[in-house]
C-alpha cells in the first residue's frame, strides 16, 4: 500500500487481562485494511484464582510503553505517521480500562493526535467482518464478560439475545478455578483441551434458555457441585465414575448447545444464512464445530477467526476506531473517559449503509 494513500490508526485495548496494541492502515481510496502490527501481553494469575482489577490495571500500566513501542517497531511506522489514537471506551473492568485510557490520552497529547473511543464489542465485530469477509451475518459475541446475539439494522448493531447473569466465558473461567486448572495461556483454552479428553459421560446440567436469552449461573453452580462429588469419590446416578475431563466436556456441550439454539433462532428471524463468531470464546473449536453443523443444516456457513483476532487485541480497536474516524468522528479530550457498561446498540454505525 502506498504510504501516501493510507490512513493509520494505533489501537489500545485493555478491558480485561489482555493488554493489546495494534497498528492498522486503511487504503484511502478503497478502504482496504492492512494489519501492520498486533502485539499483546497477558496478565496471568495463579491457578485457582481470577484476575483482580487492581492487579490487572497495574500490569497494563507496567507494560504499556513496552508493548506500544513494539507495535510501532513491528508496523514500521513513526508516531508522525499515525492519524489517530483509538482506545477501548468500554465495556470492561474499570481499573484496566482506566489505565489504558489514560495511557492512550498521554500518547494523543504527546503526539498531537485526535482520539477515538471504541466500543469493545463493535471492535470485535468489525475485525471479524474484515478478516473473514462475512457480509451481513448474525453475530455471536462470546467472551469473558459478554454474551450476545447481534444483527445489524439501520446503522445499529441490534441485540437479539444475551446473558441474563454471567457471560459464558466467565462461566468457563470460574469453573477452571474450581478445578484449579492453569490460567496459562487462558483458563477457557485449558478447559477446551481437557474437554477433548472427556466424553465418556455426559453429565446432566441445567439447560437455561429463556426466549432469546441465556442464563449460566445455575449451570456453573451445578458443575461446581458435581466437582465436589467427584473429589469425594461419588459416581453418577447409574454408578459410572466421572473425571474432570468429563465435567469440562459436559459443561461445554451444554452451554454451547444453548448458544447454538438462540443463534439459530436469530438467523431465522432476520433471514440470514451467515454466522460470525467473535470474542475470546469464539476461538473454541468445539463451539465452531457445533455452530457449523447447525448452519450447514440451514444451507449456511460459519465465519470465525483464530486467536490473533478472536481474543482481545489492539488491532480490532484500531480498525473500528479508524472506520469511525473516517466518517468524521472524534472523541474530545475532555470526553476520553471509559465505562464498564457500554451497550453494543448504543453505537451509531455511520460507516455502514
Amino acid at each position: 500500500m502506498d504510504r501516501k494513500k493510507r490512513r493509520i490508526a494505533l489501537g489500545c485495548e485493555g478491558s480485561a487481562n489482555k493488554l493489546g496494541i495494534g497498528v492498522i492502515a486503511h487504503d484511502s481510496e478503497s478502504g482496504e485494511p492492512t494489519v501492520l502490527s498486533n502485539v499483546r501481553h497477558t496478565f496471568v494469575s495463579p491457578p485457582g484464582t481470577g484476575f483482580l482489577p487492581k492487579d490487572t490495571a497495574q500490569h497494563h500500566r507496567a507494560f504499556f510503553v513496552q508493548v506500544a513501542l513494539q507495535a510501532l517497531r513491528d508496523a514500521g511506522v513513526s508516531a508522525a505517521e499515525v492519524d489517530c489514537i483509538c482506545y477501548t471506551k468500554g465495556p470492561g473492568m474499570g481499573g484496566p480500562l482506566t489505565s489504558v485510557a489514560v495511557a492512550a490520552r498521554t500518547l494523543a497529547l504527546l503526539w498531537g493526535k485526535p482520539m477515538v473511543g471504541v466500543n469493545h464489542c463493535v471492535g470485535h465485530i468489525e475485525m471479524g467482518r474484515a478478516i473473514t469477509g462475512a457480509d451481513n451475518p448474525v453475530v455471536l459475541y462470546v467472551s469473558g464478560g459478554n454474551t450476545q446475539v447481534i444483527a445489524y439494522a439501520e446503522q445499529r448493531y441490534r441485540i437479539f439475545g444475551e446473558t441474563l447473569d454471567i457471560a459464558v466465558g466467565n462461566c468457563l473461567d470460574r469453573f477452571a478455578r474450581t478445578l484449579r486448572i492453569s490460567n496459562d495461556p487462558a483458563p477457557g483454552y485449558n478447559i477446551e483441551q481437557l474437554a477433548k479428553k472427556g466424553g465418556r459421560v455426559l453429565l446432566d446440567l441445567p439447560y437455561a434458555v429463556k426466549g432469546m436469552d441465556c442464563s449460566f449461573s445455575g449451570i456453573l453452580a451445578r458443575a461446581d457441585e458435581l466437582a465436589s462429588q467427584m473429589y469425594a469419590g461419588r459416581k453418577t446416578a447409574d454408578g459410572a465414575p466421572f473425571s474432570p475431563a468429563d465435567l469440562c466436556f459436559s459443561l461445554q456441550e451444554t452451554v454451547f448447545a444453548m448458544l447454538v439454539e438462540i443463534t439459530e433462532r436469530a438467523m431465522a428471524h432476520v433471514g440470514s444464512s451467515q454466522v460470525l463468531i467473535v470474542g475470546g470464546v469464539g476461538s473454541n473449536e468445539r463451539l465452531q464445530e457445533m455452530m457449523g453443523a447447525m448452519a450447514a443444516d440451514r444451507g449456511g456457513s460459519v465465519y470465525a477467526t483464530d486467536e490473533r483476532f478472536c481474543i482481545d487485541n489492539g488491532i480490532m480497536i484500531a480498525h473500528a476506531g479508524l472506520l469511525a474516524y473516517e466518517t468524521g468522528f472524534r472523541t474530545p479530550l475532555e470526553e476520553s473517559t471509559c465505562t464498564q457498561r457500554f451497550r453494543t446498540d448504543e453505537v451509531f454505525v455511520k460507516w455502514r449503509d
